[in-house]
């Protein structure tokens, strides 16, 4: 939590009214503000809706203290937008460079140069996004083979990637 002594909960359990605190100012309502403008209402009437606020104050500093802790700031700089979206030009070579690969793939697989476990490999890896854990798993192989298995395929991608 920021600061205790700050928080909407501190200010409305500490003080003798209801408090609702604005961007711009804070509100109190006192017992009298409260039996003024509710006529048929009483003093308990009061005190309950206060024990109610007091509560529901109390619940969002609870919650706000169990995923605060959660957040992590690098000194502020997710909030500056710059930092977070990527330059049009480097969205756009991300772009092509996808698109060349995606090329350089199909190409790949047409040619005939990958062996029948390399193929079946590279597209549950690159196509269908297994790990190769997960491929190991699925093959009943070791975890290593699979891995090696992918190296080649990409050493062969590379050669259609560059042409």
């Amino acid at each position: 939590m920021k600061n205790y002594k700050d928080s909407d909960y501190a200010l409305n359990k500490f003080s003798e009214g209801i408090v609702y605190r604005f961007a711009d100012r804070i509100i109190e309502i006192t017992l009298e503000d409260y039996l003024a403008e509710n006529p048929g209402r009483t003093a308990q009437d009061f005190l309950e809706l206060k024990a109610l606020s007091d509560e529901i104050y109390h619940e969002q500093v609870t919650h706000e203290n169990r995923t605060s802790r959660l957040d992590v700031s690098i000194n502020g700089l997710e909030e500056t937008e710059q930092l977070s979206v990527p330059a049009l030009d480097l969205d756009l070579i991300h772009k092509s460079d996808t698109r060349k690969a995606k090329e350089a793939a199909r190409r790949l697989l047409d040619s005939g140069k990958l062996t029948e476990i390399q193929r079946r490999r590279f597209i549950l890896h690159f196509f269908q996004g297994l790990s190769t854990r997960q491929i190991a798993r699925l093959e009943s192989v070791k975890q290593h083979s699979v891995w090696m298995s992918l190296q080649w395929s990409a050493k062969k991608l590379k050669k259609f990637f560059d042409e």
